[in-house]
């Protein structure tokens, strides 16, 4: 039986929204997630200044030398310098500082520190969050950014390889992403957990990974 009167869903989950979230494009869960995600990035002890102790490899993460010949420098890391410097994560975050002011969600800052951008950048956004949640139709676009620029920052900082996802989606419409040594995946859209079986026999969401 077709509902003819289908229930708003997150766009990110996506999880049938309640009804206390109604006029919202995005749940109550997923704000939480992206709001954990900025401050993730943020400050001294953020994910972005750590990865700036990264740009020279031969750095230990408290900036000390650990190898190397003496009286020459060591290469930059370029992955590392592309996130870290202009027109990396600080670009990224003020272009949607910049997009969500269109919507009078907070307003754009000018100049300063590469820091000190992203720290001001983070915290607009932080600010508008909730607002934006109701506001802003590209949320899922934005969460992606953010959380694809956490996982770069992790993976670069630890050194680790993260596995190749593949997004697959469960008959409720929610996309799990899963590698080939996924142990198994709850939905967020509908709360079916799925063995590292089963997990891997959903189709592969073509939407996702287009």
């Amino acid at each position: 039986m077709i509902d003819d009167n289908p229930r708003p869903r997150c766009v990110i989950c996506p999880r049938d929204l309640f009804d206390d979230e109604a006029g919202r494009y995005v749940c109550r869960i997923c704000e939480q997630r992206i709001s954990r995600d900025l401050t993730a990035l943020a400050g001294p002890g953020g994910l972005y200044a750590r990865l700036c102790l990264r740009i020279h490899p031969g750095r230990s993460g408290d900036g000390g030398a650990v190898s190397g010949t003496p009286g020459r420098s060591m290469p930059l890391n370029a992955e590392v310098l592309s996130l870290t410097a202009g027109g990396g994560i600080v670009s990224t975050l003020e272009t949607w500082v910049e997009d969500w002011a269109t919507y009078g969600l907070g307003t754009v800052g000018i100049g300063g520190r590469l820091q000190y951008r992203l720290d001001r950048a983070v915290a607009t956004l932080h600010l508008n969050l909730g607002r934006a949640c109701s506001a802003h139709p590209a949320l899922d676009e934005f969460a992606a950014e953010v959380g694809q620029a956490i996982r770069r920052c992790e993976a670069l900082i630890t050194g680790e390889r993260q596995p190749r996802k593949v997004p697959v989606q469960c008959p409720c419409g929610g996309i799990l992403w899963v590698a080939l040594d996924t142990p198994g995946e709850e939905c967020r859209g509908c709360g079916t957990e799925y063995g590292p079986v089963d997990v891997k026999r959903l189709p592969i969401a073509e939407r996702a990974a287009a």
